[in-house]
Order: structure tokens, then C-alpha cells, then sequence
């Protein structure tokens, strides 16, 4: 038996972000099916998601059952089955939540009509495949990519597409970091091998910023309707055993929630061009004010409906290259917390290993007198090694080869220290090559020829050594 009900609900642009609507699931239903309609004209997108009977308050532990933002205007949830973004299984009877995200409602207000349909018919049970925990037991640099999206959120591609398109990048570990929702786990969790390990991912994803959660047990819930619920948010990740990092701290989505207890920072989103000098700007703030964060990187690739060949736009760029003395999710995270890394623009970018008397990346030096630091670098000939500090650059080289070692004695620099990769031979080949990759569209995220011409372009990014 199918039973159909219509609501009608008028949201407010002052109200709040988000608009709950309660309905009632009768004992025996098998399949929810949700349709919603508006007019989208203006300023209007009302986003849309599920919670069942379990959900409590922000930051709720369960209860989620999907959420699609603004990417789809239905969905349906079934014992057996669901819309990507959607977690099928058991429908138990009682109040359920239509979730309604209001991003941008016009000053008027918007009429929201909800279609909700219920079947009864006898389904099989779904059932989770077993997850695949594999290991690559060669110690060594490994590449990845921390931020990227499948259609179980706004992109248009399957998981398998990004699959394939990580092993064709040359990828061996990929954190899949779709919208608010972890569903995509279902494809990838299952399916880490000794070529490709899949860390567990989930984008918050809010009207104030964006933040990663990586290797989290399980879903993070995302309402935050205050600056300080960021603390909370950190706190359940935390709990989950997962790490926080903020994404692309820049415009058009700067992080205006609090600032909680971060793990990482994405300083480096897409292509260099697209702003991310001012993403690392804030990250040398919060070094200089204390904080010590782990500097990571990813594309925010958005998996298209077919593979695109790999270019500056591309899954992988950057990447982020982690030393591990194992490829596994485990190690990674640890990897992750500690900075033992640095990012590059690319699959195929530079390499930049950095030391200071022996401490590698993201660890700290406790010697008094000058720094003996060690930088080894691999693809950038003819391009310029900078060292920086809480006060700015000490030190410049240049890069005379392919394959070469950079030893320096430093004064000891103050607060931390890192190392960049700044292009100056290969700047002219890699410009050409982003505006190429434009092909006629505008410069992204604000972006002005005026500001290509005048930022340095960083081909590598260090983690820092902290002082003392």
C-alpha cells in the first residue's frame, strides 16, 4: 500500500539555518519517498535532508539518515536501498525530521511544498560490506588527496569514476569527503587496497565554512547554529576518533565559526591561483598566535560524469605527500596529526623534505645555538627555496638541479620554521598552463590577472618545525 501526503511550509530568511519538519512513520513502512519544490528564482536555495527517531539536538551521535544540500530537490530512503547521500536499513515507526537547510531564503521568504510517500511492500534487509583494512607495509613517501566529492553529494560522477581516476592520477591513499554525509562509505570503505587506501571522510558543510573530519567512526553531525558550536563539532570528532581540519579558509567560504581544536588546515585548495595565498596567510597567524596545526592540501575535485583528463584543475592538485612507515588509514591519520608532510602542486609535483638538526617535519627542536636545517628536492631546477619563520622570509636559495640536497645554518628562528617551493624557471610553463586549463571561462574565487601577476607561486609547501 503507498500512502502520499503534501505539506506546504513558509520559511523566513531571518529564522535561522535550518528548518525542521516533522513527520509521522507508520509501523510496516519498507520506503520514504520525499519530493520538494520552490520557486528558484533570486536569491532562493533551500537545501534538504532526513534524520529518523534517534536524532537529538546539535551535535547528535545518531539519527542521520542523508542529506543532498542544495545538488537535489528528492530522494528516497528504503530498507534495502537509497539515494546517494541517503543511508537505507531499518525504518522504525515514530517522528521523523525532513530536514530543510535554509542557505539563502529572499527577504519575502519562500513557500516550500513537500511531497511525502510511503509503501509498505515487503524489501530485503541491506547489509554493509565488511570494511577493508589494508596495509602496504613499504615505508616511504605516499601521495594522496584529502578532499574530494562524488555524486553521493554535489558532484555529477560516480564512486567508481573517482576510483578509477585516483589510480589513474598515480594516488595512493584518497580521503572521499562528500557533503555533510559519510554514504559514499558504502562504495569505498570496502574497497582500500595495497594500491589505493581510502581514508574515512566527511565535509561540515555550513554557511559559515567548511571543515573536514577524517577518520571519524560514523557520522558527524553538522547543524551548528552558533559561532561556539565549532568547539562542539571538534569535540564529537574527537570523540569519534577523527581529526578536524578547516577547508579552504579564503573567499568565497572563509571559516567564520569559532576557531576550535584543530588538527590540520587545508592552506592549499585547487590550483594555487584560485587565492590560496591568503589561506596560507591565516595559517601563518594562527602559527605566530600558538597554535600548532598540520599544513595539508586537496583539490576539492568535484568527480564528473565522465573521467576528464588529469590537468592543474584536477584530482591530486595539489597533493599531499605524508612520510608513513606503513600505506594505511591508521597511518596516515598519524601522519596527519603529527605534520609529518608537506604538500605539492601535483601527483607529479616537487618533492620537499625538510629537517632541522635531525627533527623532521611537524616536530619540534629543543637545541640552543644555530639551526643546521636540510632540505631535499626533487623537480623544481631553476626555482627558488625559501625558509620562513613568525617573522617572515630568512633565507632564500636557489634550486641549481633536479636532484639536490640544501644545507643551511640558521639563527634560531622565531616560533617555527618552514620551507616553499617558489617557482621562478618553471613560472612562465605552469601560469600558461592554469589559464589554459580555464579554457575562456573568468578566474575563480575572485581572482584577478592583477593578482597572478604580482603572488609568488608556490609549487611546495612544508610543514613547520616548532621552536623549543
Amino acid at each position: 500500500m503507498t500512502l502520499a501526503q503534501a505539506l506546504t511550509v513558509r520559511v523566513a530568511a531571518t529564522e535561522g539555518p535550518y528548518r525542521p519538519v516533522p513527520v509521522e512513520i507508520p509501523p510496516g513502512t519498507t520506503r520514504i519517498d520525499v519530493a520538494m519544490a520552490y520557486a528558484k528564482v533570486g536569491d532562493c536555495i533551500i537545501d534538504l535532508g532526513l534524520l529518523d527517531p534517534r536524532a537529538t539536538a546539535f551535535p547528535s551521535p545518531a539519527g542521520f539518515r542523508g542529506w543532498s544540500g542544495g545538488a537535489r530537490d528528492g530522494f528516497f530512503v528504503a530498507t534495502d536501498d537509497a539515494t546517494p547521500g541517503y543511508v537505507p536499513g531499518p525504518i522504525p515507526a515514530g517522528t521523523w525530521t525532513i530536514l530543510l537547510g535554509l542557505y539563502r531564503v529572499p527577504p519575502g521568504g519562500a513557500e516550500v511544498a513537500l511531497t511525502l510517500r510511503l509503501d509498505d511492500a515487503p524489501r530485503p534487509d541491506w547489509s554493509p560490506e565488511p570494511v577493508a583494512d589494508v596495509r602496504d607495509p613499504a615505508p616511504g613517501w605516499y601521495r594522496g588527496d584529502l578532499h574530494c566529492h562524488t555524486h553521493h553529494s554535489d558532484a555529477r560522477g560516480a564512486p567508481e569514476l573517482l576510483h578509477e581516476a585516483a589510480r589513474l592520477a598515480g594516488l595512493r591513499f584518497l580521503a572521499v569527503t562528500d557533503h555533510n554525509t559519510t554514504t559514499q562509505r558504502r562504495y569505498f570503505s570496502p574497497r582500500s587496497s595495497r594500491e589505493i587506501v581510502f581514508i574515512r571522510g566527511e565535509e561540515i558543510t555550513t554557511a559559515e565554512g567548511h571543515a573536514n573530519v577524517f577518520g571519524a567512526e560514523g557520522w558527524i553531525d553538522f547543524r551548528m547554529t552558533a559561532p561556539a558550536d565549532a568547539h562542539r563539532l571538534a569535540a564529537a570528532a574527537h570523540r569519534a576518533g577523527g581529526l578536524l581540519s578547516i577547508n579552504h579558509d579564503k573567499p568565497p567560504i572563509p571559516w567564520r565559526h569559532e576557531l576550535p581544536m584543530l588538527d590540520c588546515m587545508e592552506a592549499w585548495q585547487s590550483h594555487w591561483f584560485t587565492g590560496n595565498w591568503i589561506s596560507l596567510a591565516r595559517y601563518d597567524e594562527r602559527l605566530r598566535a600558538g597554535w600548532r596545526i598540520s599544513l595539508i592540501g586537496g583539490s576539492d575535485w568535484h568527480q564528473p560524469a565522465a573521467l576528464a583528463p588529469p590537468g592543474p584543475l584536477g584530482l591530486g592538485r595539489p597533493a599531499t605527500v605524508l612520510w608513513l612507515p606503513e600505506l594505511s588509514e591508521a597511518a596516515v591519520l598519524r601522519a596527519l596529526r603529527a605534520g609529518h608532510g608537506y604538500v605539492t602542486e601535483g601527483p607529479d609535483g616537487p618533492h620537499l623534505a625538510v629537517t632541522a638538526g635531525g627533527v623532521p617535519m611537524g616536530g619540534t627542536h629543543s637545541g640552543d645555538g644555530d639551526w643546521t636545517v636540510e632540505a631535499e628536492i626533487r623537480g623544481a631546477a631553476g626555482d627558488r627555496l625559501v625558509w620562513v619563520d613568525a617573522g617572515g622570509t630568512v633565507a632564500e636559495q636557489e634550486i641549481p638541479a633536479e636532484d639536490w640536497i640544501a644545507r643551511l645554518t640558521l639563527t634560531p628562528p622565531d616560533r617555527f620554521l618552514r620551507a616553499e617551493i617558489v617557482a621562478a624557471a618553471s613560472r612562465p610553463r605552469l601560469e600558461a598552463e592554469f589559464l589554459q586549463a580555464l579554457a575562456g571561462r573568468s578566474l575563480p574565487a575572485g581572482v584577478t590577472h592583477r593578482d597572478i601577476a604580482a603572488q609568488p607561486l608556490r609549487r611546495a609547501l612544508g610543514n613547520p618545525i616548532y621552536v623549543g
